[in-house]
């Protein structure tokens, strides 16, 4: 079983070849780029490297939200166009159920939390039981303050990863009781290796969609439909 995997949700842009249980190749960057702009390049580098035909893959597996509205859209195009081109199908996978998957069978809970703006964050809370990852709460979009009150009923060790934790970081500091790290720099990111090894255990359990079928997760509505919405409102309120 070969998977592509594809992630753009947040400030890192990332792609994987995973074969099996080999990653065949990974390139992942976290700068100040348009992802529209890198990641097929990205995946051409890749293919290059390791002589890849992409019409071997068996499936596309895309980190289809939450995060950025603007890189969920790229990497929903970008995952349906080849989709569509290679005649593959599709694999649905939560932004913040893979970011967990880079904490393999840590002890405790394991909360990613990404910046969703306006004090609030998109997280979850997982764990490994039997070393299969488990999802105790599905991924949502909360104050931070709301996440740190459930945390600390819960009393449990727990594990902070993702973009949102230099935003959140002294906040979480001066709220949490219990005890609680920080994922270190190389596994605290989005990294597309993790969408794919998902993948694949998804494309076994027959959880796959068409091209055509594929939407992302916003959870939210952008801040545009937002602006937009208000302004409807004030019109309609004259």
């Amino acid at each position: 079983m070969k998977i592509l995997g594809l992630d753009s949700s947040g400030l890192v842009a990332s792609v994987a070849i995973v074969e099996d249980d080999n990653m065949l190749g990974e390139y992942t960057v976290n700068y100040k780029k348009t992802h529209s702009q890198t990641l097929l390049p990205m995946l051409d580098v890749v293919a290059q490297m390791i002589e890849l035909d992409l019409d071997t893959i068996d499936a596309i597996a895309v980190a289809a939200g939450p995060g950025s509205f603007t890189g969920l859209r790229i990497g929903s195009a970008t995952a349906k166009g080849l989709g569509l081109a290679l005649k593959k199908p599709l694999i649905h996978i939560p932004t913040v159920e893979a970011l967990a998957y880079n904490l393999y069978n840590a002890e405790g809970i394991i909360c990613p939390i990404m910046d969703a703006r306006r004090s609030q964050v998109y997280t979850g809370l997982y764990e490994y039981v039997n070393q299969e990852l488990v999802t105790r709460k599905e991924q949502c979009a909360l104050p931070v303050e709301e996440l740190a009150e459930e945390l600390n009923r819960l009393g449990e060790p727990v594990i902070f990863l993702g973009d949102g934790v230099p935003v959140y970081k002294e906040k979480l500091a001066a709220l949490i009781t219990i005890d609680y790290s920080f994922a270190p720099a190389h596994v605290n990111k989005q990294r597309a290796g993790a969408v794919a090894v998902l993948g694949c255990r998804y494309y076994q359990e027959g959880k796959t969609e068409t091209a055509m079928e594929h939407q992302p997760d916003y959870l939210r509505v952008s801040q545009a439909e937002r602006e937009r919405a208000e302004k409807l409102k004030k019109e309609q309120a004259k």
